[in-house]
């Protein structure tokens, strides 16, 4: 659905009155931004603004798999190379200022991407969790990314774990839903398939699932792709989790300690 662009100086007005409302102390980033993203939405009369680019995404990051799987597949660490491939794909982000125009750059700067390689490693220390066994949750994030994903799930799934494929419960921004993971496969690959189980940018935890919810308190490791998961989770106490992102602005690459424009691979223990 196209949206109707001569909206476009009330939406304005309305983000900006809702913003004003919304952010006082201690407000989250994530839960500010998605009452400015509920409110637009109603206003737009669409529940999909981005569905478009959406797909669009899923189609560049599909022409881009194979190359990315052999990337993979000729590494000296598969693992690694997984984890980059799949932060690679958290450029696909459109609901902030991205390095990219339109999904169809990706194509061009994913070797470039690619070759800078993880401005934090902390996959060896990931990988000794991982050979331990036991549950593992993954948050995926935007579209695009999702399917770049299935090179990381395919890592996770030589080790013997339970492996629970997290996507969002509705659509926001340009972020995966379950329609998207089962359209890709991913239940496929996975031990299961759950969502945020609302609209949200980010993870309110308070609103999972309840057996999700517990799962998180006992997984033997949380792996959180992109930013807005990044605000969401650093504001509890779950560990050990491994953040895998993009920084793609300032505040949070010195919320999360590194520099901007890095690709990420935290853990916290």
């Amino acid at each position: 659905m196209l949206v109707d662009e001569s909206l476009g100086p009330e939406v304005m007005r309305r983000a900006m009155d809702v913003l004003r409302e919304e952010y006082k102390e201690p407000a989250v980033s994530a839960n500010v931004a998605t009452e400015v993203h509920r409110a637009v939405y109603e206003l737009l009369g669409t529940n999909d603004p981005y569905k478009e680019i959406k797909d669009r995404c899923n189609q560049v990051a599909l022409q881009l798999y194979p190359k990315a799987e052999e990337f993979v597949k000729n590494s000296e660490n598969p693992f690694a190379a997984a984890v980059l491939c799949s932060i690679a794909g958290n450029v696909l982000d459109f609901g902030i200022p991205s390095p990219i125009e339109v999904p169809e750059e990706l194509i061009e700067k994913f070797n470039s991407i690619l070759q800078e390689g993880l401005g934090r490693d902390d996959t060896g220390k990931v990988v000794q969790i991982l050979e331990k066994g036991g549950d593992v949750i993954l948050f995926g994030d935007n579209c695009g990314e999702i399917v770049l994903d299935k090179l990381l799930i395919q890592e996770l799934k030589r080790f013997d774990l339970h492996l629970t494929y997290v996507v969002r419960g509705e659509p926001i921004l340009t972020d995966a839903t379950e329609k998207d993971a089962l359209s890709l496969g991913i239940d496929g690959m996975v031990d299961e398939v759950a969502t945020t189980n609302t609209f949200a940018v980010g993870v309110l935890v308070d609103s999972l699932e309840p057996d999700l919810r517990d799962g998180l308190e006992k997984a033997s490791l949380i792996i959180s792709k992109g930013m807005a998961n990044w605000e969401s989770f650093s504001e509890h106490d779950y560990r050990p989790i491994a953040y895998l992102l993009r920084t793609k602005c300032k505040p949070i690459a010195d919320s999360i300690g590194e520099k901007k424009n890095q690709n990420i691979a935290k853990l916290f223990s």
